[in-house]
């Protein structure tokens, strides 16, 4: 009997030594992906755009409640000429593809409790924000609604302009079912440790303008079929009306590894909408680096239906969100 047990028990350990090598030759044989162990760094470290820090907006109160404190930095990345027209108090100028060089050389992030990227919409803010993020800072946010929250003349020509309603009766009711989960981008930045691999790829994020990554709507409803689209709102909102062939995407939770990232695709523009554009820049951001062919639906859904955001309160844009404080010239 005792023989019999003890060779039970060697057959056991033979058998778990066998698949312990047979696992760990197959893990050898086939590596991780320079996407996958991107995807996994990310999630480790912060699980930025899936947690409940994204989306990083701050109002224009703060900012000027905060306008006299050395913990708060505003970064300006507005064109030369319009931030001489005028901008916040304090405010330095930077262009936006700078802005990563400008954090490592030539400030020291930790110093600020707050650093507010600014722009003219708010959305091409966020999206440098959201790569800002990504690469660790995370004390950096953006301005909602941008400039044209600070004053009305900036409003004129970008928010008050844009906020429309000219597609409102064509948007789509029902829900449309999420795909199965398929094959996801291929990277080849040459590096094999995750931290190198995410340092390259938001490097070559900074390196394209963010307007390349816009969308106009009157391009979305004249042929919707052209893109994925994602509707990244709430259950309710969703259900209210959204872009026709858009599927629903639940903030915060919806783009990682253990949910639906893996559900988008890899041979069609992945276009992301939200209510004002601003939330979606920074998944924009998160996708692009990832290797996804992402755009932004220029202002959201404010771009279409904006006359029914204002009504239910749903970040929809009008002069209450102009605060008009003053602005240096």
């Amino acid at each position: 009997m005792k023989k019999l047990t003890s060779y039970l028990v060697l057959l056991f350990i033979t058998a778990t030594l066998f698949s312990s090598f047979k696992s760990n030759q197959q893990q050898e044989n086939n590596p991780p992906t320079e996407f996958e162990l991107l995807v996994q760094h990310l999630e480790a470290n912060g699980n930025f755009i899936n947690s409940n820090h994204a989306p990083a907006i701050v109002l224009a109160d703060e900012i000027k409640e905060n306008l006299k404190n050395k913990e708060y930095l505003v970064l300006d990345i507005r064109s030369e000429s319009w931030f001489d027209y005028g901008h916040i108090k304090n405010a330095k100028n930077v262009k936006g593809p700078e802005l990563l060089n400008y954090f490592e050389n030539e400030i020291t992030p930790s110093d600020y409790k707050k650093i507010t990227i600014v722009c003219y919409s708010g959305q091409s803010a966020a999206y440098y924000a959201s790569l800002l993020r990504l690469y660790g800072f995370d004390n950096v946010y953006s301005l909602k609604w941008g400039m044209s929250s600070w004053a009305e003349e900036f409003a004129q020509n970008i928010w008050v302009k844009n906020s429309k309603n000219d597609f409102a009766d064509q948007v789509e009711k029902t829900a449309n079912p999420m795909p199965e989960k398929g094959e996801y981008p291929t990277l080849n930045t040459g590096k094999t440790e995750a931290s190198e691999i995410l340092k390259e790829r938001i490097r070559k994020a900074f390196e394209t303008p963010y307007k390349e990554f816009i969308t106009k709507v009157e391009d979305v409803f004249a042929a919707p079929e052209n893109f994925y689209i994602i509707n990244y709102v709430n259950e309710e909102k969703y259900n209210f009306g959204h872009v026709p062939g858009a599927i629903k995407y639940e903030p915060r939770t919806s783009l990682s590894s253990t949910t639906n990232l893996y559900t988008l695709p890899t041979n069609k523009k992945v276009l992301v909408s939200c209510d004002t554009g601003q939330t979606a820049a920074y998944v924009v951001a998160y996708l692009n680096v990832l290797g996804y062919d992402v755009a932004n639906l220029a202002y959201g859904a404010n771009s279409y239906m904006n006359k029914n955001l204002v009504e239910k309160n749903w970040n929809g844009f009008s002069s209450s969100e102009i605060k008009n404080f003053p602005v240096v010239e």
